[in-house]
């Protein structure tokens, strides 16, 4: 009985310690995207550079364009000015 109650014990230890490192995954939405045939809009987002996006591209028939997502989330440094700021 003793063994059965440290077994779980430290089955229990283990699995708080796994849950207690989880850290949920970060959405990002990368600058370059593959579209075309087959692939949809905005395409496939997964390409931090242009040449990483052609490499993927190539012999398929598609082409990389920027991922509008990623676009209109760029944020100019400074204060915004809005409206009724003045």
């Amino acid at each position: 009985m003793r063994k059965f109650l440290l077994t779980m014990l430290a089955v229990s230890a283990a699995g708080v310690a796994t849950l207690a490192t989880i850290a949920p995954a970060a959405a990002y939405d990368y600058p370059w995207c593959v579209q075309g045939k087959g692939v949809g809009i905005p395409g496939d987002c997964s390409y931090q550079s242009y040449e990483q996006c052609l490499a993927s591209a190539s012999g398929r028939g598609l082409y990389c364009n920027s991922n509008p997502r990623a676009a209109l989330n760029f944020q100019h440094p400074g204060r915004y000015r809005g409206y009724y700021d003045y």
